[in-house]
């Protein structure tokens, strides 16, 4: 299939499964895609993709592990207070309780993710 046109729907649906930490491959299912076309599509808005208040992230601090909330966006960053439970406890010394994160370095998102298994273990 030749470089596929990215419609608004494409782009909700994928922006939509990336904040719920949905997998590559469940998201190129859900366009009755191939695998590496989907990923083509998916690399294309994930460039391009802004972030939410309230947004629970993952990310990587001098190679460590990481996860917070997104309390504040600005211009190409955003303002992530920590979530310790969930991040390497080696950088408890080298960050305070909040950290700036560069959009481009945000790994996946994780609060859907989190409420699902949650609902599961209620279950």
């Amino acid at each position: 299939m030749a470089d596929m046109k990215i419609t608004d729907e494409i782009q909700n649906l994928v922006e939509t499964e990336l904040r719920k930490g949905a997998s590559n491959s469940r998201i190129a299912n859900l366009l009755e895609l191939d695998y590496k076309e989907a990923v083509k599509i998916i690399d294309t808005i994930k460039e391009n993709l802004r972030p939410d208040v309230g947004d629970k992230i993952i990310f990587s601090f001098r190679d460590e592990p990481m996860e917070g909330e997104i309390e504040k966006l600005l211009t190409n960053s955003a303002i992530v207070k920590i979530n310790w439970r969930n991040s390497s406890k080696s950088m408890l010394d080298l960050m305070e309780e909040k950290t700036v994160v560069n959009f481009k370095d945000i790994e996946g998102f994780k609060y859907q993710v989190s409420e699902d298994e949650d609902a599961d273990q209620e279950a």
